[in-house]
């Protein structure tokens, strides 16, 4: 980590680079969480709608034309 005189003593293009590296590391933060987030949102969306699947009636499905609609059922 550079110190903060060191980093008023930067050139436009070092700024401009380390502003690049913080950005790819922050796009690359969003992507992993991203990732995660998707990989769990059907275990999750199962746990908390299965309340509303064991009292539906025989044969009936779960039908939602958003998903956001999922979560004002009440």
């Amino acid at each position: 980590m550079k110190t903060e005189e060191q980093l008023q003593q930067q050139a436009l293009t070092e700024h401009l680079a380390e502003l690049r590296s913080c950005l790819l590391i922050s796009l690359g933060a969003v992507a992993a969480g991203f990732a995660v987030a998707y990989s769990v949102v059907r275990p999750l969306a199962d746990y908390f709608l299965r309340p509303l699947v064991l009292v539906l009636p025989e044969g009936q499905p779960l039908i939602f034309t958003s998903y956001q609609e999922g979560f004002f059922f009440i």
